[in-house]
C-alpha cells in the first residue's frame, strides 16, 4: 500500500512528532510532500481553474503534481499544526489552489487520516475544516488526529488506536456510505452543472465522468434511504438553481 503525507508544518516539531507515531502504526510505502519546500506561489484567486479548467491555473506545474499524487496513493495523511487557529498559511495555499474540487469531486475511493496538533488551543475546529475540505473534494472516508500538545506530551494511545484503524480501513478497501451532507453537496454540484447558467467546465466534468447519471458516485453503494434522499435533495436544487 502506498500512502501520500501532505505535510502542512514548516518545522519539524510537534506535527512532524506525530506523523513519525503515525507511521509506525503503518504497513507500507510513504511518500512525503512538505509544502514548504515546493515553494508553491500564493493562489491570486484568478478562478482560471474553476472558469477554465485547472490546467489554466498558473500554478498549475507546481499543484498537478500533487493532485496526480493523491489520485495514485492508496491513503492520503494531511497534516497541520494549529496557527492563528486555523491551518497554515502553506496548507490553506493548497486548498486555495484547489477550489475547482469543490465544483469537481473526484476522490470518492480515497481515504485520509487528518493529523492536527496545537499548542494550546483550536486543534479539533482546524481537524473540522480540513475534514469538510477533503470530503468536497470527495473522500470517502476520513479519520481525525487532533491533540493539543502544550507540555510536549502526546496521548500515544490514541493516536496509535486511529492511525491503526485507519490502516485497517485502506487495507481492506471498503467503502462507506456517504454523509448525508455529502450527498446534498453532490447534489448541488450536479444541479448546478445541469442549469441553464453552468460554468462550462463543471457541465464537461460532469458529463464526461457521467456522474450527472447518478445518485453519488457509482462506486459507492447507497441504500434505499439515500437513494430517495439523494433524488429528493436533486429535485429540489434543479427548482432553485435554474
Amino acid at each position: 500500500m502506498k500512502y501520500l503525507i501532505i505535510n502542512g508544518s514548516p518545522r519539524k516539531q510537534n506535527t512532524y512528532n506525530a506523523i513519525e507515531m503515525v507511521k509506525n502504526n503503518i504497513d507500507g510505502e510513504f511518500e512525503e510532500i512538505n509544502l514548504l519546500n515546493e515553494e508553491i506561489p500564493m493562489c491570486i484567486g484568478c478562478q482560471n481553474c474553476i472558469m477554465k479548467g485547472e490546467e489554466k491555473c498558473p500554478h498549475f506545474d507546481k499543484i498537478n503534481p500533487i493532485i496526480q499524487k493523491i489520485n495514485e496513493c492508496d491513503g492520503l495523511i494531511i497534516s497541520s499544526p494549529v496557527y492563528a487557529m486555523n491551518v497554515t498559511a502553506l496548507l490553506k495555499n493548497l486548498f486555495d489552489h484547489t477550489a475547482y474540487l469543490y465544483h469537481r469531486p473526484r476522490f470518492f475511493t480515497k481515504k485520509a487520516l487528518i493529523v492536527v496538533t496545537s499548542a494550546g488551543a483550536g486543534q479539533k475546529d482546524v481537524a473540522k475544516y480540513i475534514d469538510e475540505t477533503l470530503r468536497h473534494w470527495g473522500f470517502n472516508k476520513t479519520y481525525i488526529i487532533a491533540q493539543a500538545i502544550g507540555d510536549g506530551n502526546f496521548n500515544e494511545s490514541k493516536i496509535n488506536k486511529t492511525s491503526e484503524q485507519f490502516f485497517k480501513d485502506v487495507t481492506t478497501k471498503k467503502l462507506h456510505s456517504p454523509k448525508l451532507n455529502d450527498i446534498i453537496f453532490f447534489d448541488v454540484w450536479k444541479a448546478m452543472a445541469k442549469s441553464q447558467n453552468s460554468i462550462e467546465k463543471d457541465k464537461e466534468y460532469w458529463n464526461e465522468t457521467e456522474l450527472i447519471n447518478y445518485d453519488f458516485a457509482p462506486e459507492i453503494k447507497l441504500g434505499i434511504f439515500k437513494k430517495i434522499f439523494s433524488k429528493l435533495t436533486f429535485f429540489m436544487m434543479q427548482m432553485v438553481i435554474k
